[in-house]
């Protein structure tokens, strides 16, 4: 009886440590089916056939954000860049080619997305262990959520099963990803024509507590003496004249010049951007209209404000239904083997 209660408390600590460890981030080692939408979509779906997958995509994405915090918020993009587009699908990461024009030349895209590198590091280490077996799409949703996980944000298991589109459009990324300089309707559109609703808009816009924006993407905020329209409240005098100093510098090009979107806590992943927006320190056209005064998104946004783990929690679950938008499964799509080209 003795050795029966001594291997019950071994057990007990082991599964309240396990638990511990799971509520903030944990590489999934079992098998779950979801019922998101994604149908074959799992945790753990590599179990089997790559059970280190996801500590590969870890341990680069941390190298990677080491030597240049600004990649983690570049990662997410690419994830929120590519589920846009016809869904998840890493249709962003293939190159042109004679048969169609891709995604990365786009005008949200151009000159803007980065990070493929870091992918291409991420699949050559994959394929040298696991060929032909962990979808690059995968590799972006996971790398999407280290990026949040090593820049202070919450964890969550990412569900993966998808497989690669063999086409890409760049019609569809110029016409279905959110601009900088949206308006309120128009941003609502975009997201609720993939099924995602108020909450979810809010939630990831709140991605742009990190990362940085160039010049060209909020110059229309900075005409006049404030930026007070119908789609948002003036900017904060103080912040808009820093922020046209920074912009006309005779030696830099507005096009190349860049900016924290956050600049309180730029490589942090908070809730400093709900806090920012009401301060009237919005930098994107696209986030100050969440506070203007008539619109369904200002609540959302004080409640983040007060809030992190609100925010927090909302946004996993946005994630999630992000990374569900009409996944390839079972017979369709690939497995490429090189995520700049089908196969």
């Amino acid at each position: 009886m003795a050795v029966f209660n001594n291997l019950f408390v071994l057990l007990w600590v082991f599964l309240a440590f396990a638990s511990s460890i799971s509520s903030n981030y944990f590489f999934t080692q079992a098998c779950f089916s979801t019922d998101h939408g994604g149908a074959a979509l799992q945790i753990g779906a590599y179990y089997h056939t790559c059970p280190d997958v996801e500590r590969i995509i870890y341990s680069k994405v941390e190298e990677a954000v080491m030597n240049d915090p600004r990649m983690a918020a570049s990662l997410l993009r690419l994830h929120f860049h590519d589920c846009f587009v016809n869904g998840c699908d890493a249709s962003v990461l293939l190159d042109d080619t004679n048969t169609f024009v891709g995604e990365k030349t786009a005008l949200p895209n151009l000159n803007s997305l980065r990070g493929f590198d870091v992918v291409d590091a991420i699949k050559s280490e994959l394929e040298s262990v696991c060929p032909e077996t962990v979808s690059c799409a995968d590799i972006l949703a996971a790398a999407a959520r280290d990026s949040v996980v090593l820049s202070g944000g919450p964890g969550w298991d990412v569900l993966m099963g998808r497989k690669d589109s063999l086409s890409a459009s760049k019609t569809d990324a110029n016409n279905n990803i959110p601009a900088p300089n949206s308006d309120l309707k128009t941003l609502i559109t975009k997201f609720q024509s993939v099924g995602l609703d108020y909450t979810d808009m809010v939630a990831l816009s709140g991605a742009h507590t990190i990362g940085q924006a160039r010049c060209s993407s909020f110059s229309s905020s900075l005409q006049g003496s404030s930026s007070s329209s119908s789609d948002g409240p003036a900017l904060d005098l103080q912040f808009l004249a820093s922020l046209k100093q920074l912009c006309s510098n005779a030696e830099s090009n507005n096009n190349a010049t860049l900016t924290a979107l956050d600049l309180a806590t730029p490589a942090t992943f908070d809730n400093q951007y709900f806090i920012n927006l009401i301060s009237g320190e919005a930098l994107l056209p696209s986030d100050q209209v969440l506070v203007a005064g008539n619109s369904p998104t200002l609540e959302i946004v004080e409640s983040y404000a007060i809030d992190p783990r609100a925010f927090f929690e909302d946004f996993k679950q946005s994630m999630l239904r992000m990374g569900i938008l009409s996944p390839l499964t079972g017979g369709n799509g690939q497995i490429r083997r090189n995520c700049r080209v089908a196969n």
